[in-house]
């Protein structure tokens, strides 16, 4: 066999194998087509028959819309008539209502006067009771409070009594007590009395002392509950502590007071500004 031969032998198979390829593939084309057309030719029937349904179902509902249509026309003339109707019986009772509007208006005219009348006479009624009804209260507020005016005239009365004769028994008891305290050589001063006991727990400093360290001035007074008379301690802290003497209260105001030392102080230290005095000592 000659090259060009073996060329078209060639040439031959591959075009055979060629066509045995298409034929393949247009008979697997053709049996997909097939199936396709039959699912749709499926489908076209049941849309066909679902369009039958409907157009006997739109015929049955445009029979029942005619009839619906022929009873609303029906209704719709009874209705106009009713109308007509009570049109008519409207207008012969707004012709009564206009005939009892003009009776009614002259009722109201009558009326009105006789209730302006009855509305002054009223009137002139309640301001008689109220002025009647205010002097009545009044007279009775006149009477309760001369009632406890006169017990409270009674009242004071009979308290200022009693506040005589207890002042009276007072003055004649300090006039026996104030002989008796002289005649004992005592003072009859009721602040060297109070004085004579014991002061109060208080404790201040020394802010002043004169130059002969006899006199003092005490940041402490009659606020703190000293009284002439009383007694305090002196002591001194730093640089250490030390007791230094006492001191009897001279005179008193609110927030300070005066004293003096009595006797002499502890191995004659002087007093100075700073130090305490106290109504007890200090460990």
């Amino acid at each position: 066999m000659t090259f060009v031969g073996k060329i078209l032998v060639v040439l031959i198979s591959l075009f055979a194998m060629i066509f045995l390829g298409v034929s393949v593939v247009v008979f697997s084309t053709a049996t997909n087509w097939q199936e396709a057309t039959k699912k749709e030719r499926a489908k076209v029937a049941d849309f066909s028959k679902k369009n039958a349904d409907l157009d006997a179902t739109l015929k049955s509902e445009q029979a029942n819309l005619e009839k619906a249509k022929a009873d609303y026309a029906e209704a719709v003339k009874g209705h106009l008539a009713r109308i007509e109707s009570l049109q008519n019986e409207i207008k012969q009772a707004q012709a009564e209502v206009t005939t009892a509007q003009g009776n009614l208006e002259k009722l109201n005219q009558s009326n009105a006067v006789a209730l302006a009348e009855a509305a002054q006479r009223r009137t002139e009624t309640e301001q008689i009771r109220g002025q009647k009804s205010d002097v009545e209260k009044q007279a009775n507020e006149f009477k309760i409070q001369q009632t406890e005016l006169v017990d409270k005239i009674r009242e004071l009365e009979r308290m200022n009594r009693t506040l005589d004769e207890n002042n009276k028994d007072l003055r004649d008891r300090n006039a026996r007590f104030s002989t008796l305290l002289r005649k004992a050589g005592l003072s009859d001063d009721i602040r060297t009395v109070k004085g004579q006991g014991s002061p109060p727990p208080v404790e201040g400093e020394i802010t002043k002392v004169d130059a002969t360290n006899k006199k003092v001035e005490m940041s402490i007074g009659a606020d703190d509950g000293l009284v002439v008379g009383h007694e305090l301690f002196v002591f001194r802290t730093k640089p250490m502590p030390q007791y230094l003497g006492k001191i009897q209260i001279m005179a008193v105001d609110p927030d300070q007071s005066v004293g003096k030392v009595m006797g002499r102080t502890v191995q004659g230290i002087k007093l100075q500004e700073g130090d305490i005095v106290s109504s007890t000592i200090r460990r």
